[in-house]
C-alpha cells in the first residue's frame, strides 16, 4: 500500500520563553510511523504527550519560532519547511485536519454550507454554483438530513454533531489523500461518538483517505483503527496491528494504559494508577523517558531504546515482557 504519510525522526522543540533560558522543551523526539492509503492509524497517549504538537506540525500551524527537525512527507512530498503559500494550497487540499471543538473551527457568523463552498472554491476551479452543488452532496455524504435547509444556518443553530459532520465535510470537500481526526467525537456525548467514528470510517473506505486519528481514548482506538502508535513524553514507544496491541502489549507504559482503563479490573479491585510523573521535557533526559515510572526498570535503561520489530509491532524497549497485560 501507497503511503500518504510518513514520518522520519520528526522532532519539534519550543524555546521556554524566558529571559536568557536556553532550555528547548522536546515535545516530539524523533518520531517515526507510515500511513497507508485507505488505512486509519491511532495515535494514543496522556494528555500533553505530543500527539497534538505532532499533527500540527505535519499541517504547518506552530510558532515560527518553533523548532523542528526530521522529515514528514504527505503524499511523497515533503512538507517540513514549506512557505506559508504552500501550506495554504495543502491545507484543505492534499492534507486536511478535524479539531476537537467544531464550534472553534467554524466562523460563527457565516452559514455553514458557505464555508464547504468556500473550502471547494479555494482550491478548485469551479463557480458559486457548482461550490454550492458540491457542498449540498458532501453535507449529505456526511448524513446531515435536509441538508438544502441546514445549508444556510449558522453554526449555533446546529447540535454539537451536527457540527462535527459539517466540519468533517469541508475536510474532505477538495478529496485529500491524509485526513488527520484531533481528538474529534471528545466534545460529544457516547451515542453521538460512535455515529462520527462510524462516518470516518466509511468515508475512509469511500475516498481510501489515509486517517491519523489522535485520541487519549483506547476504547476509540479498538472501534475503528488498523493499526496505533502509543506515545510518551513525546517518543513513539510502541506500533501495533491494533488486535495485537490488546491481545499482547509489549511496551511496560502500553500495559500500564491497558491495565488502567475503566472496566479492566476485576471485582472490587481499585482501578490502576500508573505511579510516578512525566519527566520535566525541558530538561535533558537520558535513557528510557518511562524508566523513572517503570516496573521493568534495569541498568540499560539508563541509554535510549531503539525501536526493534517483533513481527508486525515495533517496541522501543530493554526488558521486554512477554504474555498480556500484567
Amino acid at each position: 500500500m501507497t503511503a500518504s504519510l510518513a514520518l522520519d525522526g520528526l522532532s519539534v522543540g519550543f524555546p521556554t520563553g524566558a529571559l536568557g533560558d536556553p532550555r528547548i522543551v522536546s515535545a516530539v523526539d524523533g518520531v517515526s510511523f507510515t500511513v497507508a492509503s485507505g488505512e486509519i492509524f491511532g495515535l494514543v497517549g496522556e494528555s500533553g504527550c505530543g500527539k497534538s504538537t505532532l499533527a500540527n506540525a505535519i499541517m504547518g500551524l506552530l510558532p515560527t519560532s518553533t523548532i523542528i527537525t526530521g522529515s514528514a512527507r504527505v503524499h511523497d512530498a515533503e512538507v517540513i519547511g514549506l512557505s506559508d503559500a504552500a501550506l495554504r494550497q495543502m491545507r484543505g487540499n492534499t492534507a486536511a485536519m478535524v479539531f476537537q471543538d467544531a464550534s472553534t473551527s467554524l466562523d460563527p457568523t457565516w452559514p455553514v454550507g458557505d464555508q464547504i463552498a468556500e473550502t471547494i472554491r479555494a482550491h478548485q476551479s469551479v463557480t458559486r454554483s457548482e461550490a454550492k452543488e458540491k457542498a449540498l452532496a458532501l453535507m449529505t455524504e456526511v448524513g446531515l438530513t435536509d441538508p438544502s435547509e441546514r445549508y444556510g444556518d449558522a453554526p449555533h443553530r446546529l447540535s454539537g454533531g451536527m457540527r462535527q459532520r459539517i466540519v468533517i465535510a469541508a475536510a474532505l470537500a477538495n478529496n485529500p489523500k491524509l485526513l488527520i481526526a484531533d481528538e474529534p467525537t471528545t466534545a460529544l456525548d457516547v451515542t453521538l461518538q460512535a455515529q462520527i467514528l462510524q462516518l470516518i470510517d466509511r468515508l475512509r473506505v469511500a475516498h481510501n483517505t489515509a486517517v491519523l486519528l489522535i485520541t487519549h481514548d483506547l476504547g476509540v482506538i479498538a472501534q475503528v483503527c488498523d493499526r496505533v502508535g502509543v506515545m510518551y513524553a513525546g517518543q513513539l514507544v510502541e506500533v501495533a496491528p491494533v488486535a495485537e496491541l490488546f491481545a499482547n502489549p509489549r511496551h511496560p507504559y502500553t500495559r500500564a494504559l491497558l491495565a488502567a482503563r475503566p472496566g479492566a479490573q476485576s471485582g472490587a479491585e481499585r482501578l490502576a494508577v500508573i505511579p510516578g510523573q512525566v519527566p520535566d521535557l525541558s530538561e535533558e533526559i537520558a535513557g528510557c523517558r518511562f524508566a523513572s515510572r517503570c516496573p521493568r526498570r534495569i541498568d540499560a535503561c539508563a541509554v535510549t531504546p531503539a525501536r526493534v520489530s517483533l513481527g508486525d509491532s515495533e517496541v522501543a524497549c530493554w526488558n521486554l515482557p512477554t504474555g498480556g497485560t500484567e
